[in-house]
């Protein structure tokens, strides 16, 4: 949460519509300059004036986000593995592999979902359930 006048001073930055879209997406007010965008579409912005550990952050393209859709040099940088985003580091920016599809696309965490990942065991269970037998009431 912040206080009102570094939300006023934010409002005044940032414009009425990009001050009610970070409310409604990131629940905060934040000014900065825009560092790069990703082939996703992804803005990422910083200011240093901000709380430590707090200068660096995503506004996602789609609203439906998911933090699988950051590219792998840009979580470097947003958190603060590297300090040269992807955008001036050549090591770090985006080259497509020779075995990726052409169109960028990201796969989603289905974490908590059908979807998800379940291990199948192939050995028996050490442990088996308790089954009763219990006789027919007269």
């Amino acid at each position: 949460m912040s206080t009102i006048t570094r939300t006023l001073t934010n409002l005044w930055r940032i414009g009425i519509k990009d001050y009610f879209h970070q409310l409604n997406y990131i629940g905060d007010t934040k000014a900065g300059a825009l560092i790069g965008t990703d082939r996703f579409g992804n803005k990422y912005f910083e200011n240093n004036e901000e709380l430590p550990l707090r200068t660096r952050w995503v506004d996602y393209k789609n609203h439906d986000f998911d933090p699988a859709q950051i590219e792998p040099g840009w979580h470097a940088w947003i958190s603060y593995a590297v300090d040269k985003p992807p955008s001036q580091d050549p090591l770090l920016a985006y080259k497509r592999r020779p075995w990726e599809d052409t169109d960028a696309k990201t796969i989603p965490n289905y974490t908590l979902t059908r979807g998800a990942y379940k291990p199948y065991s192939t050995t028996k269970s050490k442990v088996t359930m308790w089954e009763p037998t219990a006789v027919e009431r007269k």
